[in-house]
């Protein structure tokens, strides 16, 4: 979704690129490049004119960072100010009831199944319910999701919304739950009844927070409904949806600066498991081609388990590694996610995998071939000759080029932690095996 904001900040800034000196007609050429950037990305106009003014009075107006070039010292005050309209700091999510609203085909239902298996996985005891008795197939989802997730599902039979939600959170109450998340009713539009409905069950739950559940999509028409809802019911923050897909990235730089609420999480795909925190410091590092390495260790941490994280790191050091290894990084690194989004949160590296298609099936022929290895094989790949190559081929659905391809790139990430052995503090990151 960041991508053409990226290439254009990107392109915009380095005509700074060996400025000794920094004059007002340059720092308004840039300006004048982001602005039609931010308006191309469907920002809200108020939020650009604001943003750019701040960033223009401490263009002209500071001194330049101590030890910072001008081309560093203005990258550093665009990254504070996006920073700033982002949202700052990530904003926590208060234990309590939940009230999630929006319109209906935003992901409503759909997103508190992803943050209840988020919570969940944070040791929090989560519960799920919904008051959308209008459409039964809405509270149905939830339920399935909530079996998928393992959560319970408090549901009231033949009770108003109000009801349910009040006997909900009576439930969770005495089942010491953590975080109560109630589905509303949704509307293909807003409508007085929606909102009275809404007022009702929040005066009843006294919800720690009140969601409102956007679709990244919707850009400028997003962020006036979440307006509307936010004047209606005061919303406490927003989750964004489809962040993975091809917005432009309006809404999440308008919603904090235009309404004053914080984007807590963000949908980025359709399992269960995407669904992530949302920080605006590294969504501005992004924008910024600065990458987002700190995402990418977390994301590592996430699939790779501490106990073989230890033991391959305890190989490396001494120098060992084997074919065997080698099919466990790449489980790894597939585990991650679609390579392009795991490179592009690499420092430095984004904006030149811009137009880069990593064919991902490489990755499914190499492990293939390892897989239709023997274990003595794997262990000691120097025992592998050409009838077994020919065996291994035959076996993996590829060609004896194909083995000895990957028999080089092993033996080329052999030579590499050869190199490391006796190193301390080897990190636990996977090491990319390929060259694309």
């Amino acid at each position: 979704m960041l991508d053409l904001l990226s290439e254009r900040f990107s392109k915009s800034l380095s005509k700074l690129r060996g400025v000794r000196k920094l004059t007002e007609k340059q720092v308004n050429d840039i300006l004048r490049d982001i602005r039609m950037a931010l308006l191309e990305a469907d920002v809200d106009y108020d939020v650009v004119k604001s943003f750019l003014k701040r960033v223009r009075e401490r263009a002209i107006n500071e001194d330049i960072k101590n030890n910072l070039s001008p081309a560093d010292s203005v990258v550093l005050t665009v990254y504070e100010e996006l920073t700033s309209i982002l949202g700052g700091e990530k904003a926590d999510l208060k234990k309590g009831a939940v009230l999630f609203v929006g319109l209906q085909g935003t992901g409503k239902t759909t997103t508190i199944g992803k943050l209840a298996n988020f919570l969940k996985n944070q040791s929090f005891k989560v519960a799920v319910s919904s008051t959308d008795v209008r459409r039964p197939a809405a509270m149905l989802q939830l339920q399935k999701l909530a079996e998928k997730v393992g959560v319970p599902y408090y549901s009231f039979d033949e009770a108003s919304p109000v009801e349910i939600a009040t006997k909900a959170l009576e439930r969770a109450k005495k089942e010491g739950v953590d975080y109560l998340l109630i589905d509303t009713a949704g509307r293909l539009h807003i409508d007085e009844e929606l909102m009275e409905e809404l007022k009702r069950i929040k005066e009843a739950v006294k919800p720690s927070e009140v969601i409102y559940v956007a679709d990244a999509m919707q850009g400028q028409e997003a962020l006036r409904v979440a307006k509307a809802f936010h004047e209606s019911i005061t919303l406490t923050g927003v989750i964004l949806t489809k962040m993975d897909g091809d917005a432009r990235g309006g809404v999440a730089l308008s919603v904090k600066e235009a309404i004053g609420v914080p984007i807590k999480f963000v949908g980025v795909g359709e399992k269960l498991e995407d669904i992530e925190i949302f920080y605006p410091d590294r969504i501005a590092q992004r924008i910024l081609g600065l990458g987002d390495l700190q995402s990418l260790i977390e994301k590592a941490q996430q699939v790779i388990p501490e106990d073989e994280a230890q033991v391959l790191a305890t190989r490396i050091m001494m120098g060992e590694f084997d074919l065997e290894d080698m099919l466990k990084q790449i489980r790894f690194i597939k585990s991650m996610g679609p390579l392009e989004k795991i490179l592009g949160m690499i420092p430095g590296v984004s904006a030149e995998l811009k137009n880069l298609k990593i064919d991902e099936k490489k990755f499914k022929k190499t492990e293939a071939i390892i897989l239709s290895m023997t274990k003595e094989e794997r262990r000691n790949p120097k025992i592998i000759n050409m009838s077994r190559k020919v065996r291994i081929a035959k076996g993996s659905g590829t060609s004896v080029g194909d083995v000895n391809k990957v028999l080089k790139e092993y033996e080329e990430m052999r030579k590499i932690v050869k190199g490391l052995k006796g190193m301390q503090g080897i990190p636990k990151l996977p090491r990319f095996p390929f060259k694309f």
